[in-house]
Parts: structure tokens; sequence; C-alpha cells
């Protein structure tokens, strides 16, 4: 009897450990970058039937069922969590009225989305919204579809275009946008309508509520009426304005220095036998070239005629700093200059050949 009572204690034991580790994820170690784990142990085994081994006095397990597939369990990082379950509000300067719902629903999906829902009689139709956009000067393809917040294929798309295709100043694009958006980006100014506020502007055309207010030199507790203009501050008017700004400072910098301006031929070299000669870091009047130094070498004629010398000092328009005159160059040049590269060959060969205003 007692030997029969320890049998059924284990097999219970074992059926009740079963059951309770079907419960247990084992997942207890977790680090940085995981994305599954699994549930059950490596070890656990199903057993069929258990005997009972009376010489060694142990238990036998004579048949096994087959192990089941061990399922996974997904982890969730912290940041998908925040990202499913907070909710980021908007600051309340910028809150749209209780009454304007409608707007923020639309603010941004809908006004690029390039499907428009049609219904024709019973039937409903997915109907792709085309609108006009004029080639100017300088547009090419890549452009043109970043100005728009399109990609490249998709534009040659809507316009049946491939990658030899040239535009030329005039020419009618298909852009897949309402066309008062078209007009507006193409302008970079949008006139207010009934209903908007800063905070649907700025979504509308995918920039920073602060930017627009910075743009328009406006308080944030400013009210818009309809009819007024706003400049837009979209990224190709921005990169078009930093480019202004920083070559009217070069001008004005450059108008400010030297007595004397002239066009010339600009070339680049650097410290290689291959393009200078067998001292590469030795100028004309025994002047030591170091990589870094800001210095040119020049046709014999900027000397004899232009009134260089050696140590004059330089500045090429284009190029940040003072150059200082260091080198000649072979005889037969004229109105020519060769900037130096230190010893970076591909960035001499980059530059290659450039027409620019030098002044001294």
């Amino acid at each position: 009897m007692p030997r029969q009572y320890l049998i059924f204690f284990i097999c219970s034991f074992f059926l009740f450990e079963f059951a309770y580790a079907k419960g247990i994820a084992d997942c207890r170690v977790i680090v940085g970058g995981t994305t599954e784990c699994n549930p059950y142990g490596s070890k656990l085994i199903w057993a069929k039937e258990v005997k009972y081994d009376k010489d060694s006095k142990k238990l036998i397990i004579s048949k096994t069922l087959p192990v089941p597939e061990k399922p996974k369990v997904k982890i969730i990082s912290v940041a998908e969590l925040i990202e499913r379950y907070v909710k980021v509000e908007n600051p309340l300067r910028f809150a749209l009225p209780p009454e304007d719902t409608s707007v923020k629903k639309t603010a941004v999906s809908d006004v690029f989305d390039k499907n428009v829902t049609v219904t024709e009689g019973n039937v409903t139709k997915q109907k792709i919204l085309l609108s006009n956009y004029t080639v100017v000067s300088g547009d090419v393809l890549s452009k043109i579809a970043n100005k728009f917040y399109l990609k490249t294929r998709e534009l040659m798309h809507f316009n049946h275009l491939d990658k030899k295709s040239k535009l030329k100043i005039g020419k009618i694009l298909k852009i897949p946008l309402p066309q008062k958006i078209v007009d507006a980006i193409t302008t970079a100014e949008y006139t207010i309508e009934s209903g908007d506020t800063l905070l649907s502007i700025a979504y509308k055309f995918k920039i920073e509520p602060d930017e627009l207010l910075k743009f328009n030199n406006i308080k944030s507790n400013t009210s818009i009426q309809k009819g007024k203009k706003l400049k837009l501050p979209l990224p190709y008017v921005k990169k078009r304005a930093k480019a202004k700004k920083r070559k009217s400072k070069d001008v004005k910098m450059l108008r400010g220095f030297g007595k004397r301006k002239l066009r010339v031929t600009a070339t680049a070299y650097s410290s290689h036998r291959g393009q200078t000669d067998k001292t590469p870091f030795l100028a004309a009047w025994n002047n030591r070239l170091r990589p870094g130094m800001k210095i040119i070498a020049v046709s014999r004629d900027m000397l004899t005629r232009y009134g260089m010398k050696n140590g004059t000092r330089v500045r090429i328009g284009g190029l940040p700093g003072y150059y200082r005159v260091r080198d000649k160059m072979n005889k037969r040049y004229r109105k020519r200059i060769d900037i130096y590269m230190g010893i970076n060959r591909r960035k001499a060969l980059r530059w290659g050949r450039r027409s620019v205003v030098i002044y001294w």
C-alpha cells in the first residue's frame, strides 16, 4: 500500500507541474532589442507512461509524446506603447476652435491624398485628382517632386515620362494635388480662407506652426483674417533664402576688399608629383607648403601685368577666407590661378576648371 501511494503522489505531482507550467511564461531574461520570447522551458517533457523500477527504485519514463511547437510571445517596447496608447495634445495657443473640428480631420492626410472618392449612381470609384504646374527655368524632375512632397517616379508616372525625358520651360506637368495647393506651393503664399487657423494652415503644408509665425512676423495670439496672404516657409524657400543670404554676405565682403578685381580661370592642384614637380611641398620663392594652407599659384602675367607678388592676399568669389600668392604657374598660362588642396587629390579633381572673380 505505501508503494502505491508513493506512485500516486509522484504522478499527481507531475500532472500538477505540467498544468501549472502551461500558464507560466518562461520569458525571464529580456534585454534591449528582444522582440520575442519562449513562454515554455526547453526541458519540459511530455510523458505518456511512467513505470517504477524496483531494482533502482526510480521512476522511468517509458513512452513520451511528441513535443508540441513552442509558441512565441511578442515583446512590446516602451516606444511602441507610447505611440499606441499615449495621446500627444497640441499646445493650447494653436488649438482649433470647437466649431472647426472638420478642419482638424482633413488637415494632413486628406489635403495630400491623391485618391478622391467619387460616387456615380450606385458605383463608388477612386478618382485621381490632378492639377497643373508650369515648368520654369532651373526645374528638374527631382526638384519638382521634392517641392510637392512626391517621389520622382510618382511624378514621372503621372506625366508618362522616363529618365531620359527633357523638361522645357512652359511645359505643363500634372501634380496629384488640389490646384489651390499647387498654386500655393508654387508661389510660397497662401490666402487665408474661412475657417482657417494657424495650426490648420501649418498642417496643410507640413510645416511647423512656430516657423509659420516667425516667417510672417506674427504672434501666436494674433487673429488671422480671411483674404490675408501668409508666406509659407517651405523647404525649397528656406534653402533658397539661405543661399541668397550667404551669397549676399560673400559679395559684401568681396566688395569691401581690395582695389582690383579680375575674372580668371581657376583650377586646383595637390602635393603629388603628377601635379607638381619633384618637390611637391616646395613652391616658388622657396615657400614651404603644408596641407590646410590657403595658397594659390598664379600665372606669370598676373605678376608682371596685374601687379601681384609673393604674399599678395587674394579673395576668390564663392570661397570663404583669404588666400596668399605663394607659387607660380607655367609660362604658357594666362589669366589663371591654381588653388592648393593639400594632399587631397580627389578634391582637386572634383574642383575641375571654373571661371571665378578674384579681388586683391
